[in-house]
């Protein structure tokens, strides 16, 4: 067995293509850089047991060997090769239990094939560590589980503070040097809401472009897959690997020739002071360096003020599929994940193809509002990371729900390609700002969210 790699073969939060050339040049190992993302995870003082629900350690270590040899030999490399990733409990993963975070999978045989999410990932050479942890069926955006453990958010430790979710274990394992980047799904904001809570970028993809075949659904006519990595550019590269895309990144649009609007309506409501600061000092940051910035009323928003009406698509086509486990198993189920199952049970046909065509026509009018311009910005969410503590009342919870989504779930009920950059000061509590693009345009979201990103970053204004 290969001596353990040290932190300088592979810095918390390292991006990928510096780990490419740190690879390329012999600085460091595929070996090594998987020893220090194994020893992180098994860190008892750490977070790895509540992160990890799989830790597939024997072909990690065969796979990391076969690209430190291919290395060797001079062989053509595929984009990912010997980095590790992992990817979140509801992927198939030829072989193993599917849990989806779920108690009521436990007996569910294991699955034949990898989803084609995981098999391009290994296509592209990346080493698939293990499987993260998550809210129960990808229900939630707070990050607890009460099955596997709720893994602490990077702000604060000492109390101990939400992870985010519903992509908890994702964030976490890339936030604690796990992992170089994780796989998540983002139905209303599970990737850009753990993203944000712990300084990483998250990015949702326009739906269609990253095949869900082979993952536990939650909403289907709204599930996406994205990656939650170091740097936009990262999540570049991997959406491209993802959607059967040439692996590189787009390269950046100059602030000066940029666009952007702020929408007053919803998104600023009860919004916490740490985050409206953080915010702030990005849009003046972003208006000196050239980027055009507009404040609009976007009245139609106001419309997605009612939760019920705005989560009733997820509910009725979340039932529809727990319908059989439902029968025989409720009593298995996260009580709050199953309370917002059960609110599909209510709905008639008639309701869902009205909440269809009410999204439909919502969906066009604030579209074509925002035609003019290149970008919409707006807090990724609302509040810091509420205390792990807190959650333990029912009323508490729901309400840290409803706001962590609130943002992030317009993304999703547009069906744009959203991404999340952290926006604050090293010292204070992880915000997101977060990027809206038109439907289709993907790639130029990455290429301004390289240009936002290297606007806000700290080295920036160092």
């Amino acid at each position: 067995m290969p001596a353990p790699g040290n932190d300088a073969d592979f810095p918390i939060l390292t991006p990928i293509t510096q780990l490419q050339a740190r690879l390329a040049s012999g600085k460091a190992r595929a070996e090594g850089v998987l020893e220090n993302s194994l020893a992180r995870i098994g860190d008892r003082t750490g977070e790895g047991a509540r992160t990890m629900t799989l830790v597939l350690e024997a072909r990690a270590r065969a796979e990391a060997r076969a690209s430190d040899a291919l290395r060797r030999a001079g062989g053509a490399l595929p984009p990912l090769s010997g980095l590790p990733i992992t990817v979140k409990d509801l992927f198939d993963i030829a072989g193993e239990v599917t849990r989806a975070g779920s108690r009521v999978l436990g007996d569910a045989p294991p699955a034949q094939w990898d989803a084609p999410v995981v098999a391009r990932l290994r296509q592209a050479g990346a080493v698939i560590l293990g499987k993260t942890n998550m809210v129960e069926f990808a229900f939630g955006g707070v990050g607890t589980n009460p099955h596997y453990g709720t893994p602490k958010s990077v702000f604060d430790r000492g109390t101990g503070r939400v992870p985010g979710g519903s992509s908890s274990g994702a964030a976490i394992s890339v936030a604690d040097g796990m992992c170089v980047a994780a796989i998540g799904t983002d139905t209303g904001g599970s990737c850009r809401i753990p993203a944000a809570l712990n300084g990483l970028c998250g990015f949702k993809p326009t739906s269609g472009r990253i095949p869900l075949a082979g993952a536990f659904p939650l909403s289907p006519s709204q599930d996406t897959v994205g990656p939650l990595a170091p740097s936009v550019a990262c999540c570049a590269l991997i959406d491209a690997v993802l959607s059967g895309g040439d692996p590189r990144v787009p390269e950046a649009l100059p602030l000066k020739d940029l666009r952007f609007a702020v929408p007053e309506t919803l998104v600023f409501d009860d919004i916490e002071p740490v985050v409206s600061d953080a915010f702030g000092r990005a849009l003046t940051r972003l208006s000196n360096a050239g980027a055009k910035i507009t404040t609009i009323r976007l009245g139609a928003l106001a419309e997605l003020s009612d939760p019920l009406r705005r989560h009733g698509i997820a509910a009725a086509e979340s039932f529809a599929i727990h319908r059989p486990y439902l029968e025989t198993r409720q009593d298995m189920y996260d009580p709050e994940v199953l309370s917002r199952i059960n609110r599909g049970q209510s709905l008639l046909a008639a309701d869902y193809i009205d909440l269809l065509a009410w999204r439909g026509r919502l969906s066009s009018a604030i579209l074509d509002q925002l035609a003019g311009f290149d970008g919409v910005l707006l807090p990724t969410v609302p509040i810091v990371a509420p205390a792990i503590a807190d959650m333990a009342d029912p009323e508490a919870y729901r309400r840290a729900n409803l706001a962590l989504l609130r943002n992030t779930t317009v993304g999703n009920f547009l069906d744009v390609p959203a991404l999340s950059v952290p926006c604050h000061e090293p010292d204070e509590a992880p915000v997101g700002l977060m990027l809206f693009g038109q439907p289709g345009t993907d790639s130029r979201v990455f290429a301004i969210g390289q240009s936002l990103e290297a606007c806000l970053s700290p080295s920036a204004r160092a």
